[in-house]
């Protein structure tokens, strides 16, 4: 996997995409080549902002978290995202299923690991301390994320018209969108949890 190639899988349904479908990387590879060193940078981020901006970017973290508390809390998040790639996988080879199009389990764990790579890049606008900024750049990513989605169940999955692409695409989407908005609530609980035990 390379970065230089998602500019073009963003806005393309063959360039990118039919190089990474040529290369055809197992769910392991992909896992341990691409998934966990991006998965490492959203909870560095986040430790970075809550060391040293504390409260800048997220107002919750007033009075400023210990270092054991940053520690545990980037731990979680780091598998939750682990997690979640692996759920969303899953989910995304049952949505093929119900539409009856190509459902390669390969293809699937391809599509969820590389979809969240605008939001695990977006992680660096943490390292400018403002809250409407980190937000900008988290809805921009979201676009971007389900642009890869769009682009990418196409060729994937072989649907063989745009229709269907977006009939799936919008499958995913959806329920991408209720995983996160799930992790973040256990994120935040989990915040809460650490704090009272001060």
């Amino acid at each position: 996997m390379h970065l230089a190639q998602y500019p073009k899988m963003i806005w393309s349904y063959g360039e990118g995409w039919d190089d990474l479908m040529e290369a055809h990387p197992t769910p392991s590879h992909l896992m341990w080549r691409y998934v966990v060193p991006m998965s490492l940078l959203p909870p560095a981020m986040f430790a970075y902002s809550a060391m040293l901006h504390p409260g800048a970017v997220l107002p919750a973290l007033v009075p400023a978290v210990s270092g054991l508390e940053v520690a545990a809390n980037c731990a979680v998040f780091f598998l939750a995202q682990l997690l979640m790639v692996r759920i969303m996988a899953a989910v995304i080879h049952k949505t093929a299923e119900m539409l009856e199009a190509d459902a390669d389990y390969h293809n699937a764990f391809t599509l969820a690991a590389v979809a969240p790579t605008p939001l695990w890049l977006a992680s660096l606008a943490l390292f400018v301390p403002s809250f409407g900024f980190m937000l900008t750049v988290g809805a921009i990513a979201w676009c971007l994320s389900a642009a890869l989605v769009l682009h990418g169940v196409e060729p994937l999955f072989q649907l063989g018209n745009h229709s269907r692409s977006r009939l799936m695409a919008g499958f995913i989407v959806t329920e991408g969108v209720m995983a996160w908005i799930g992790l973040m609530v256990v994120m935040a609980m989990l915040m809460s949890i650490f704090m009272q035990w001060r």
